[in-house]
């Protein structure tokens, strides 16, 4: 397990951290981290995915930003350099968002993507 300092391979917006600690406060469990993952699926090939875990992974990166610490296993780690989660609300809906300058090919609904 590894713990990223100096670049970020992810970032996450204030407001994101908000909300992820918000989340994490109402969980019973009362998790230590945040996953974002990529894992094959979708129309263009990849998609995201989030979840909350009590203990990272051996092959997890640890990022600490504002408060909040998230878990990046190996095989995402590729496909999500440089990328920012980010809370949108608006009058469509509300909801986390992944920037990703990685991504090459989308699918039109937005949930898939392809990083070739």
């Amino acid at each position: 397990m590894a713990t990223e300092m100096a670049e970020r391979l992810v970032s996450v917006t204030p407001k994101a951290a908000e909300k992820i600690k918000e989340f994490m406060a109402d969980e019973a469990d009362k998790p230590s981290y945040l996953r974002v993952y990529v894992q094959g699926g979708g129309c263009s090939g990849l998609s995201y995915g989030m979840g909350f875990e009590k203990a990272a992974e051996e092959d997890d990166l640890v990022i600490e930003e504002s408060g909040v610490k998230l878990l990046v296993d190996s095989y995402s780690q590729d496909h999500l350099k440089g990328a920012n989660v980010d809370y949108i609300e608006s009058l469509m809906g509300s909801g986390f968002k992944i920037n990703n300058p990685n991504v090459t090919k989308s699918c039109s609904c937005g949930h898939s993507f392809n990083t070739e």
